[in-house]
């Protein structure tokens, strides 16, 4: 007999983690929605050659990989590059700016660790242009970070903005422009290797002088209100024209953080952000859990210039973020985030009956499900007490009984489970009594966040 097992780096909830889980999907799809972007389903298995068109060394030691006959096969490592085939595949049908968010999961061949997983779900959304996108855009992505975690039950996060222009021109301006990726992946460092050890990378890895390596220390170290950032770089204006239009890209996100409903104490201008990577070019996000800043971003992203440049000819730039999902859930869990009273049981009422006639409990259920609350009959023979145990250990907020008493009186024993108050009532009131519960329920959030 095989031992039953789960892989590492593979997650496998239980029903009632799950339900919190799928929970958080709903928030994402909702808020998605609310802002004019389409669900986008890709597959999770491609040419393993459209995969690696943009992959390097490192992608392409974690990607799944294999053979069926003839084909050169992978699993999708992330949801952009797939993204970026679809576009370019049906960029004659699709119309621009083309808004989608899709949640996936995504596999990577890397050594499985706590919080980290070989397969896991991204939630991702991405605007893309044709030869163009407005800097309206970048400024609407903090509006949507910050209203899917408050849905969410998150009050303690900030979103982080940079742009990557500002970075580059400000590099230039120090004689370093060739090496201002470079520079940008040791800054990035910061806050986890401190700045003594940044100085330090910079002059011995990248030959940066010493009083170069202290100016760059002196600019990410610019602080103080959206505001106060945004003046101290005024100083800048006028001595490099890519700085100079970065600035303006990021007052202009900032301008319309109010009118876009984000609160100033939930962004903030950081110079550090950069985004390690060379693919973003203009704007960029971090966001991070205030209590946890240990636990790093969990949701990032920016603006790119040329989403598809390995499958088409045609400018497709866009700028989208990504929330880990797998691993935001697993951290929630493990730092007592998920809130405990979040009802997580597959059903709101179990109908209990207690005669051999099923057609009053039948009625009763099909009543519920039309006005949208979710009833199971309990059909099997068993005694009360483990009807009792099945429901306890579901979780359900109601159990209906009907028995013979119930059906001569035309009435329902409707037990609240949580206050173990029992009342009979006819099945227009007992509806009415269960759906008022249930909808209450439902404006609790999935993340208790004090």
């Amino acid at each position: 007999m095989i031992k039953p097992h789960t892989l590492s780096g593979f997650m496998e909830n239980l029903p009632a983690p799950q339900m919190q889980m799928e929970r958080m999907m709903d928030i994402l799809r909702r808020t998605y929605s609310l802002y004019g972007f389409t669900p986008l389903d890709t597959p999770v298995i491609e040419d393993a050659q459209i995969l690696l068109a943009k992959g390097g060394g490192e992608t392409e030691k974690q990607i799944y990989r294999f053979t069926k006959g003839d084909s050169d096969l992978a699993l999708r490592f992330d949801l952009t590059v797939p993204l970026a085939k679809y576009v370019a595949l049906h960029y004659g049908e699709l119309s621009f700016p083309f808004r989608r968010y899709q949640i996936g999961k995504v596999y990577r061949g890397e050594r499985a660790q706590r919080g980290r997983f070989r397969e896991f779900y991204q939630a991702d959304i991405d605007i893309i242009g044709d030869g163009q996108l407005d800097i309206l855009n970048e400024a609407e992505i903090p509006s949507i970070i910050y209203k899917t975690f408050t849905d969410m039950g998150l009050k303690r996060f900030q979103i982080q903005v940079n742009n990557r222009k500002i970075l580059t021109g400000f590099y230039e301006l120090l004689g370093l422009g060739q090496l201002s990726g470079d520079v940008m992946r040791i800054v990035d460092k910061l806050d986890k290797i401190g700045a003594e050890k940044v100085r330090a990378s910079l002059i011995d890895e990248l030959a940066v002088s010493p009083q170069a390596a202290d100016e760059i220390l002196r600019f990410i170290a610019i602080r103080g209100s959206n505001q106060e950032v945004l003046a101290a770089l005024e100083s800048y204006r006028g001595k490099n024209q890519t700085f100079d239009q970065g600035l303006e890209e990021l007052s202009v996100v900032v301008k319309y953080l109010a009118a876009f409903g984000v609160p100033e104490e939930a962004f903030a201008v950081n110079l550090t952000i950069a985004r390690g990577l060379d693919y973003y070019t203009g704007t960029v996000y971090e966001t991070f859990l205030l209590d946890h800043p240990e636990i790093g971003s969990i949701c990032s992203g920016g603006r790119y210039d040329n989403l598809a440049e390995y499958y088409t000819n045609k400018k497709l730039p866009g700028v989208g973020i990504s929330i880990g999902l797998t691993r935001l859930f697993y951290v929630l869990g493990e730092q007592k985030y998920l809130n405990p009273a979040l009802n997580t049981s597959p059903a709101d009422v179990l109908i209990l009956p207690m005669t051999e006639d099923l057609s009053a409990a039948i009625g009763f259920a099909t009543a519920l499900r039309n006005t949208g609350i979710r009833a199971q009959i309990y059909g099997e023979q068993r005694k009360f007490k483990a009807k009792m145990t099945y429901a306890n250990k579901l979780g359900v907020p109601f159990v209906v009984i009907l028995g013979e008493d119930e059906l001569q009186n035309g009435v329902y024993a409707v037990k609240n489970m949580s206050t173990g108050e029992q009342t009979s009532l006819p099945q227009a009131e007992a509806v009415a009594l269960i759906a008022a519960t249930v909808q209450a329920g439902q404006n609790i959030p999935v993340i208790l966040d004090t």
